[in-house]
Parts: structure tokens; sequence; C-alpha cells
């Protein structure tokens, strides 16, 4: 009878638990979509395989977006045009106290932090023939920035005026300017993403090419005139073409969402990520940052409700000011 009784009850609380799982997923969207940045950067490569996982494992359709960048998809997310974007925090501090480039005046402060993902390194590659081997040596070159609304095409102009170094700026995306440095229409190519670049290791395999970044002058000027950037170190070996250490600065990134993004969702996406590192790698090696220890490189952007639950439910405990 207590066999009866116990099958019984455990029935109900399987059905229980059902329905409860039904309902979490009642005001779930049809669809997803992700912001990432233009091809041939760590963005498009991430943020598409982000997206594939999120279809693959919580059976919602989601698809990765080609845009600017960063700037843009801060922007994107505040209006709820997409319901994912993958930002750099200084791009995002910007727009959170409203001086966006993209929409400057809007504060946009519904935006809320779902996991920490990786550093990005400002780095630069450039045709041998031209004896660049530092930023200062642009001076006076033929440079693209990345595409205009993205962390490169926001910062790299900034960096370059920081440092006194004049030269001819254009913006475009990673695989284009890739393919201006190869037919020559431009000498060097500065760009910010996650290591290993997928156009660079395009271009070292194809073109006489090397990479650079800061002498030690440049790099502590930097790193006083930005204080939304930190010390970073490319390895050696990132590239066929780079045998050594190179000094640079990096910014975090994060995966952002709106903050009207379903609590069951956010928590489902926050635990699908920050639990399975071993599959987000096979996305980019970039993402062997994306562990949840990280979320303490976030010093201003509250949360997602949902991102807090799956936080403090694992030992990570989110600062009263960031509990959005």
């Amino acid at each position: 009878m207590r066999n009866t009784k116990f099958t019984a009850l455990a029935a109900a609380a399987v059905m229980a638990a059902s329905v409860a799982s039904a309902d979490d997923r009642s005001d779930w969207p049809s669809g997803l979509t992700v912001g990432t940045a233009s091809q041939g950067g760590v963005y498009f490569v991430y943020g598409n395989g982000l997206a594939s996982f999120i279809s693959e494992e919580l059976g919602i359709s989601s698809s990765g977006e080609v845009t600017g960048g960063p700037v843009q998809n801060v922007t994107l997310t505040q209006m709820q045009e997409h319901d994912i974007g993958l930002v750099t925090m200084g791009p995002m501090f910007e727009a959170w106290n409203g001086e966006s480039e993209l929409a400057p005046g809007l504060e946009h402060t519904d935006v809320r932090a779902l996991f920490p993902m990786y550093e990005t390194p400002f780095q630069g590659i450039a045709l041998t023939s031209q004896d660049i081997s530092s930023v200062g040596d642009l001076a006076g070159k033929r440079v693209s920035v990345g595409p205009a609304g993205g962390t490169p095409g926001t910062y790299w102009p900034r960096i370059l005026e920081a440092l006194d170094v004049e030269a001819n700026v254009s913006f475009a995306g990673a695989a284009d300017a890739a393919g201006q440095l190869q037919d020559g229409l431009i000498d060097a190519f500065v760009f910010a993403a996650g290591v290993p670049i997928a156009a660079f290791s395009q271009l070292a395999a194809e073109a006489d090419v090397r990479t650079f970044t800061f002498t030690d002058e440049e790099h502590a000027a930097i790193l006083e005139a930005f204080p939304e950037v930190s010390p970073f170190t490319i390895p050696g070996g990132s590239y066929t073409v780079q045998d050594e250490d190179q000094p640079s600065v990096a910014m975090w990134n994060f995966a952002i969402a709106h903050a009207d993004m379903p609590e069951s969702l956010a928590y489902e996406i926050t635990k699908l990520v920050m639990e399975n590192n071993d599959r987000m790698m096979q996305i980019h090696a970039a993402a062997e940052a994306t562990l949840p220890e990280n979320f303490e490189n976030n010093a201003f952007l509250p949360f997602h409700p949902g991102a807090v639950r799956w936080f403090e439910e694992n030992g990570f405990e989110i600062p009263e000011d960031l509990r959005g």
C-alpha cells in the first residue's frame, strides 16, 4: 500500500515538475537572434556557434546576425531588435551613460549582462614591405581599423590620436580589410578580437606579413589614457608569423540581453554556457576564458535576474548593485 502511495506521489511530483517546466517556457519567444560582428572576426564565429548551441540544447531556433559590432549590438539589444548581443565593456559603458556614438543621448539602461566571454586584445598586422613593427610606425600609412561601430573601429582612432599618430584611416569588416591588405590597397590592418583572429591567421598563411602591437612607451601611454582597458600579452605562436610575446591591452567581452528577456530563458542560456566550457571552446579557442569566475570583470552592468540566479546557485555572489 505504502509503495503504491509512494509511486503515486512520485508520479504527481514528476507531473508537477513537467507542468512547471512547460510554464517556464510559456513566455519564451519562438526564436532568438544573436548580434555578432563582421565576417572574419571572432564575434562572428563565437556568436553563430552560440546560436547553434542554443538551438541544439534548448530547442529554440536561434541565429547569428552580422552587425557592425559591439556599439551597434548594444543599441540593437536596448531596442529589442536582437535578443542577445556580444559587447566589449568600453562601448557598453559609454552606451549605458548615453554616450554611444550610434545613439547619443540615449541611456541604454534596459540592457543586462548574461555571462562573461573573453578578453579582446588590440593588435595589428602589416605587409612586411612596409617595415611596420609598432603602432607608432603607422604614421602616414593607409590603415584599416575594422568596421565603423565596432570596438576596433571606435577605439583604434582614439588610440592613434592619443599616441599622436596621424594615419590615413579607413573602415572595413575583418574579411574585407584582410583582402585589401593582400591586394596592397592598405598598408596595415589593426583590429581587436579574441586570439587567434581568423582574418590574421589567414593572412599569415597567404601573405608576407607581420603582426605588431605597442612599444613599452606606447603601452604605458595607452594604459594611462584608457582606464577601460587592462594589460594583456598576446602569446608567441598565436600566428605562424609571430614567434615572440607581444604586449597589448584588452577589454572584456560579455553577452547581454534586454531586461525583459524571460527570467527562465536567461537562466537556461547562462547555465548552458557556464556549464559547458569544453563545448564553447569547440566554437572558438577564445572561449577558454568563458568561465563563471570571470563575472567579476563586469564592474557596472547589472546582471539579468536569470543570470543572477544561476551564479548564486553555483556559489558566485553577485554584488547588490549588479543585481538587475
